[in-house]
């Protein structure tokens, strides 16, 4: 209980918070006050799902219990929020990464006893691909992600007369195997000391970070407006489009793979709105615009023809 004298748990979650100690610790830091509502999806909230699933994992060494149930996940979120707050972390980290004691239940997921998962699922084969992931390595090859993938959906079938092997989830199916993926990544961090479990775990976050542009597009009228068809001021129109990114930039810190997306993303919907030249090199607008740690010029990005093969790595 030292590691967390600042703040007197109530003893109603019964997570080993102490043996937890250095991923709270590092959770608090990377959920600074300041920083994690910039930081949220690059680092914050990675870090905060990492020290629940591994909190949970390693209680199912002795409950035998892959999830908690809803107010045991209740009581559990406010006391973990209390602690990472007590050591610097913002107070409102649980909404700020939009955490919610559903998060840390089954959800879906129709298998939460360790016995019954390790009689469905191949774990020694699991745990042999996700034992170790490479941060490079892993986003590419896929290996632990498939791994993870082929588990939940083996979990997910139980109950479901019809096999989901080769068919199109429906929206239904894919959450279930969406929810068994928590049940994987929970499994595989009770295989593991925490220390490795967040090497693992922030790791695979990575890679689902760096898919997808988290940034929200706001209204972008002014842009047509002086970009579209014929420019008559290319003055006008980098000014808008100046003003436009300052907007996305106000929004959150993002990866550098995450800026490339999102050039890509804008870039098809001002083609969409008619703005045809390429205004990204009309008004020198590079990836250090969308993301602080972009280098790149994104000129080539602006029409999908022409999109340059990256290497994959982040």
């Amino acid at each position: 209980m030292t590691a967390f004298q600042h703040y007197q748990v109530r003893g109603l979650c019964t997570l080993n918070f102490t043996a937890a100690s250095d991923m709270m610790s590092k959770t608090a830091t990377d959920c600074w006050a300041f920083f994690a509502p910039v930081l949220a999806n690059v680092v914050c909230c990675p870090q905060l799902e990492a020290t629940l699933t591994t909190l949970i994992g390693h209680s199912s060494k002795y409950s035998r219990m892959l999830s908690l149930n809803i107010t045991h996940a209740k009581h559990c979120l406010s006391d973990v929020e209390k602690i990472l707050e007590s050591q610097g972390a913002n107070k409102t980290v649980q909404k700020i990464c939009s955490i919610q004691p559903k998060n840390l239940t089954e959800a879906s997921c129709p298998v939460t006893k360790v016995d019954a998962f390790e009689s469905i699922v191949d774990s020694s084969k699991l745990l042999a691909a996700c034992q170790k992931v490479d941060p490079v390595n892993e986003c590419c090859q896929e290996v632990c992600q498939n791994a993870i993938l082929d588990a939940a959906r083996k979990l997910a079938e139980i109950g479901i007369a019809a096999n989901l092997e080769g068919v199109h989830a429906v929206p239904e199916q894919s959450t279930r195997i969406d929810d068994c993926k928590n049940i994987v990544l929970r499994w595989l961090a009770s295989n593991l000391d925490p220390s490795s479990a967040n090497k693992v775990l922030r790791g695979l976050s990575n890679c689902k970070v760096n898919k997808v542009c988290p940034l929200v597009f706001p209204n972008m009228t002014r842009v047509v407006k002086e970009c579209a068809n014929m420019i008559t001021s290319q003055a006008a129109c980098c000014k808008a489009m100046d003003s436009y990114v300052s907007q996305l930039q106000e929004q959150s810190f993002i990866t550098n793979l995450q800026a490339l997306n999102c050039a890509a993303s804008l870039g098809v919907k001002l083609q969409k709105a008619n703005v045809s030249n390429n205004v990204y090199q009309l008004c020198h607008i590079n990836l250090k615009d969308f993301s602080l740690q972009g280098i790149s010029w994104i000129t080539r990005v602006w029409l999908p023809s022409t999109k340059p093969a990256f290497r994959c790595n982040i």
